[in-house]
């Protein structure tokens, strides 16, 4: 419905990553598509996930075939100095601060892909149908969680979309954390206990979301900064371990372009407050989006 609304005015009209491929099987008659994806195009119908750093890069600024391998900055490089020499000083820091931005998330892909980190797959618009490695799932989790903020932030910095899902691993996960010292697989762990490694891996979320916050506040725009233009929703499926869904752990960061008041917990534990969907349609408010599919008797939350 966004992607609808604001999608014509942007190069890509949503951007929907992923750091785990979606699960296309049914469990206990309950299709894991639900568990794989939080953007969807239709009721029935979701939207294609980006698991690929190289691909969701690609898509930002190429669009091309003829391109191929070509680094994005070294296709533009020479109209860059040329538009340095008509813009001011503060402007020409901003190109740089742009610049520096796209290269430094290029060449981390570059390298990742030369490391094998993520298994030396590298498609091109060029050759996208090169055979994939067996699993298809990257072997450095926390750099690939990382590039694929980094190219979130990228995406809202250069203004090539508006808006932007990452969904970090899937409700019945196979993922693997290594790099905590959590060599197994999580859904068990995230789902049917509340032990050490559980607390691990959620301050590990926890810190990617940090991780965008800090990156969005670091860019100018005009007296306010990028985070404070912007909405950035951190949720999950359930609240502990143990199947426990009764209620729903939410953050919600940036200043929503001054819409948003933040530094504030609300305790919504009572019905009817305690609904998502409220909450979604609250912050379709804040970009004056009515979502007539609610209907009259669901009402956005006034707080927000």
């Amino acid at each position: 419905m966004l992607a609808q609304r604001y999608g014509n005015s942007t190069k890509v009209p949503s951007l929907v990553l992923g750091c785990e491929k979606s699960n296309p099987s049914v469990h206990k008659n309950y299709s894991m598509l639900y568990s794989s994806h939080i953007s969807w195009s239709s009721p029935t119908t979701p939207t294609p996930l980006e698991v690929y750093p190289a691909l969701a890069f690609d898509r930002l600024f190429k669009d091309e075939v003829h391109r191929g391998d070509k680094s994005v900055l070294d296709a533009v490089l020479a109209d860059a100095t040329d538009f340095r020499r008509h813009i001011s000083a503060t402007d020409q820091r901003k190109l740089d601060e742009y610049l520096d931005s796209v290269r430094e998330v290029e060449q981390r892909i570059e390298q990742a892909g030369q490391k094998g980190e993520i298994q030396g797959w590298r498609p091109t618009l060029a050759q996208p149908n090169i055979p994939r490695p067996p699993d298809g799932i990257p072997q450095d989790i926390a750099e690939h969680m990382r590039l694929m903020c980094d190219i979130l932030v990228l995406a809202f910095q250069t203004d090539t979309t508006r808006l932007c899902t990452l969904k970090l691993n899937n409700d019945h996960s196979s993922l693997r954390f290594s790099n905590l010292g959590v060599d197994y697989m999580i859904h068990h762990l995230l789902s049917h206990s509340d032990t050490a490694d559980w607390l691990k891996v959620n301050q590990f979320f926890l810190e990617q979301v940090a991780y965008i916050a800090r990156k969005l506040e670091a860019i100018k725009e005009g007296e306010r900064t990028a985070l404070d233009n912007t909405m950035l929703l951190f949720c999950s499926s359930m609240l502990t371990g143990n199947h426990d869904a009764t209620q729903l752990p939410v953050l919600l960061l940036g200043g929503g372009g001054g819409r948003i008041q933040g530094g504030r917990i609300l305790d919504y534990r009572e019905k009817p407050n305690r609904q998502m969907c409220r909450l979604y349609l609250s912050m379709m408010d804040k970009m004056n989006v009515r979502a007539a599919a609610f209907g009259d008797a669901t009402q956005p939350l006034e707080e927000v």
